[in-house]
């Protein structure tokens, strides 16, 4: 297995982004839906880009929102990828931002959908570079703290590299490791005092407990 990625999501001020580096996270989502608890606004959250540190990567995340409009946001941050939620997820060369298409799964219609979805990136030769498995909520796009199904995620194999999401805490996420196996990780509840307010102890025991998962794989 590789080494697993750990993101820690819906940061929202430079002290967040601080304790997430010193619990040795590995990337920082930006959230940028307005319906979002977590959501801050492109045009003001440069202090927030200036504080990440160099090896730790920027994700912006995103509702249905145009492959061209997600591109031209995080040029204009310098961030490095681009997480996208919604239901038409696009199908578009990202370059040269990292994208990650995330999806809400409940059963298996849900996987089947998602690999209706890497099948037509194939034909177009525009694969994502990972994808993001969230719990489904009705009316939710994601930050929920409900956990996705792992015993059905145990045995997906997508073909590109899975993040998985979704109500992950200090206290449950070894096991989620160890059933679904992913590639990365991504939590933003979990480690927070209040929505959008990281606690530096649980992000450095989510990020302990993580690695210490993974490494037994």
């Amino acid at each position: 297995m590789h080494p697993l990625r750990i993101k820690i999501c819906g940061v929202t001020t430079p002290e967040d982004v601080a304790a997430c580096a010193a619990g040795g996270a590995d990337a920082i989502g930006l959230n940028f839906f307005p319906a979002s608890s977590r959501y801050i606004d492109p045009r003001k959250c440069m202090p927030i880009v200036r504080a990440i540190p160099p090896l730790m990567s920027s994700i912006g995340v995103f509702v249905d929102t145009p492959m061209r409009q997600m591109a031209a946001i995080a040029y204009q941050l310098g961030l490095r990828g681009i997480q996208h939620h919604g239901k038409n997820h696009p199908i578009e060369d990202a370059y040269p931002f990292s994208h990650i298409a995330a999806f809400r799964v409940r059963d298996r219609e849900s996987l089947a959908k998602i690999e209706g979805y890497l099948t037509r990136c194939r034909a177009a030769s525009q694969l994502p570079g990972a994808i993001l498995i969230d719990a489904f909520v009705e009316g939710l796009e994601g930050g929920t703290g409900q956990t996705a199904p792992w015993e059905l995620l145990a045995d997906f194999q997508p073909g590109v590299p899975m993040i998985l999401a979704g109500g992950l805490t200090p206290e449950n996420v070894a096991e989620a490791i160890r059933v679904v196996r992913p590639n990365g990780i991504d939590v933003a509840s979990g480690v927070e005092s209040s929505p959008g307010r990281k606690d530096p102890a649980k992000v450095l025991e989510f990020v302990e407990r993580a690695r210490e998962a993974a490494t037994r794989l």
